[in-house]
C-alpha cells in the first residue's frame, strides 16, 4: 500500500505531458465534431427541413461507419507504429469534417457524416491504445481524467463557440472551425510525437484478420465487450436532441444555448480531474455505481421537466452531467487493463467499433421514438427516452461490476507470477552458492 502511495506520487516526464494534451486536443475536436450536432440539432432540422427520424439517421450514419471502420481496422491496429495510425486517420476526419461543412442537403449531410465516421471513431481507440502503452496502470486513471476533459472542453470553448458562429454565418463555419484547429493539431502531432511502436516487438506473424479473430474468441476480452458497447447508448438517445428538447419543450431561446454548454462544461473541468483522482485511490466499480445511480435520478428528472427558469435547467445539467462523468473515467480505465499489450490495439478498436454501433442502433431507436408535430412545436415521448437510458444504465452496473472482477484476478494472478520469478531467482542463487560452496 506504501509502495502504492509512492507510485502515485511520481510525477509525469514532459514528454508524457505532451502526450496528454495533445491526445486531450484530438478528443477535442473528435468529441466536439460530434457533439456540435447536439446544439445545432434544431437548426439543421429546420433549415435542411429534415424529421426527427431523419436527424436520428444522421448521428446514427456516423456511429455505424465508425463502427465497421474500427472492425476493418482492428486486425491491423497492432500491425504499424500507432504514431503513423493515428496521422492516418486524423487526416480523413479533417477531409470528412470539411465535407460536412459544404453539405446543403440531407443527402450531402449523411453522406459526409458516414466519411467522418469512418476515420474518426477509430481515434479515440488509438488513443487509449497510446495511453495504455506509454503511462503506467498507477496513472492512467489520472491521464483518462485529463483526456476525458475534452468533453468538458468541447462544452466550455467548442460548443458556445460554435453557436455563436453559426447563428452569425450559419453552421457549416462551425464545422470550418472545427478543420481549421485540426490541422493545426495535425502538425503538432507530426512535428513532437514520437514514434509508438514497442508492441510491435510482441506481435507474431499471424495475418491481420487472423488476429482479429484471435482478438474476438479471447474469452476474457468478450467481458468487455458486451461491457463497453452499452456505455454510449445514453448518450446517443438523448444528446441528438438535446437542443430541440431545450428550445421547443423547455422554451429556452438560441441565444442561452451557449450558456448551458458553458457552465455545464465548466462544471465539468472541475468534476473531471477529482474522479480521475479518484480513480485511482479507490475501486473503480463503486465509482462507476455511485455516478451511475446519481445519473439515473438526474436523467428521470430532465427528461420530465417542463418549462422553467434557465438556472435550474444549469442545475440539473451540471449535476446529471457530474454523473455520467463519474462513470466514464473508472469504466474507460477499466477496460484498458483487459487486453495484453500485443492485443491493445486490435482490442480498443472493437470495443470502440462496438460503442458506436450499439449508439448508432440507440440514435436511430431514439428517433423511432421521438416525434413533432411541427418545427416548432414540442418533442413528444422525450421522457420514454430517459426511462431506456436508465434501465441501460442499470445492466451497465452489473457488467461493469463483471469487467471489475475480471481485472482483480488477471493483477492478482500477473503479481503471483512476479512473486513466483522472485522466489525462483532467489532459489537459482541459492544453488550456485551451494554448488560453489
Amino acid at each position: 500500500m506504501e509502495q502504492k502511495s509512492k507510485e502515485e506520487l511520481i510525477p509525469f516526464s514532459g514528454y508524457q505531458k505532451f502526450l496528454i494534451v495533445i491526445l486531450a486536443l484530438l478528443q477535442f475536436t473528435v468529441i466536439l465534431d460530434f457533439m456540435v450536432l447536439s446544439p445545432l440539432g434544431d437548426v439543421l432540422m429546420k433549415t435542411l427541413n429534415i424529421t426527427p427520424s431523419q436527424f436520428g439517421y444522421v448521428v446514427s450514419a456516423y456511429a455505424f461507419s465508425a463502427g465497421i471502420s474500427g472492425i476493418l481496422a482492428a486486425g491491423f491496429a497492432d500491425k504499424f507504429d500507432r504514431k503513423k495510425m493515428l496521422l492516418f486517420f486524423y487526416a480523413g476526419f479533417i477531409a470528412g469534417t470539411f465535407f460536412c461543412s459544404m453539405a446543403n442537403n440531407f443527402t450531402t449531410l449523411l453522406a459526409a457524416r458516414i466519411i467522418t465516421g469512418l476515420f474518426g471513431g477509430v481515434i479515440g481507440s488509438i488513443s487509449m491504445a497510446i495511453i495504455t502503452d506509454m503511462f503506467a496502470v498507477h496513472q492512467r486513471g489520472r491521464v483518462m481524467g485529463f483526456v476525458q476533459m475534452a468533453f468538458a472542453a468541447s462544452q466550455i470553448l467548442g460548443i458556445p463557440i460554435g453557436i455563436v458562429i453559426a447563428n452569425n454565418w450559419g453552421w457549416h463555419a462551425t464545422f470550418l472551425m472545427i478543420v481549421v484547429l485540426a490541422l493545426a493539431i495535425g502538425v503538432a502531432v507530426i512535428l513532437r510525437m514520437k514514434p509508438v511502436n514497442k508492441h510491435l516487438e510482441l506481435q507474431s506473424d499471424k495475418s491481420p484478420l487472423l488476429h482479429l479473430w484471435h482478438t474476438l474468441q479471447h474469452p476474457t476480452y468478450k467481458v468487455g465487450f458486451t461491457a463497453i458497447a452499452l456505455l454510449s447508448v445514453g448518450g446517443f438517445m438523448m444528446m441528438p436532441f438535446g437542443s430541440a428538447f431545450l428550445i421547443n419543450n423547455i422554451k429556452i431561446t438560441q441565444q442561452d444555448l451557449p450558456k448551458i454548454f458553458m457552465i455545464t462544461g465548466l462544471s465539468s473541468v472541475v468534476i473531471m480531474p477529482l474522479v480521475g483522482k479518484l480513480s485511482d485511490k479507490i475501486d473503480k466499480f463503486y465509482l462507476f455505481a455511485a455516478g451511475s445511480i446519481l445519473a439515473i435520478v438526474m436523467i428521470l428528472i430532465y427528461t420530465n421537466l417542463p418549462p422553467v427558469p434557465l438556472w435550474e435547467i444549469l442545475v440539473v445539467n451540471v449535476i446529471m452531467f457530474a454523473g455520467i462523468m463519474s462513470r466514464v473515467v473508472p469504466a474507460t480505465t477499466l477496460n484498458t487493463s483487459i487486453p495484453d499489450m500485443k492485443d491493445r490495439g486490435a482490442y480498443m478498436s472493437i470495443t470502440s467499433s462496438l460503442q458506436q454501433i450499439s449508439g448508432g442502433i440507440a440514435a436511430v431507436i431514439a428517433g423511432k421514438i421521438i416525434s413533432q408535430q411541427t418545427k416548432t412545436s414540442p418533442l413528444e415521448h422525450y421522457p420514454t427516452l430517459g426511462i431506456v437510458v436508465s434501465c441501460v444504465s442499470v445492466l451497465s452496473i452489473y457488467l461493469i461490476y463483471r469487467i471489475s472482477v475480471v481485472v482483480k484476478k488477471r493483477d492478482a494472478e500477473r503479481e503471483l507470477e512476479k512473486i513466483n520469478a522472485v522466489l525462483a531467482s532467489k532459489q537459482a542463487n541459492a544453488n550456485v552458492q551451494e554448488i560453489t560452496a
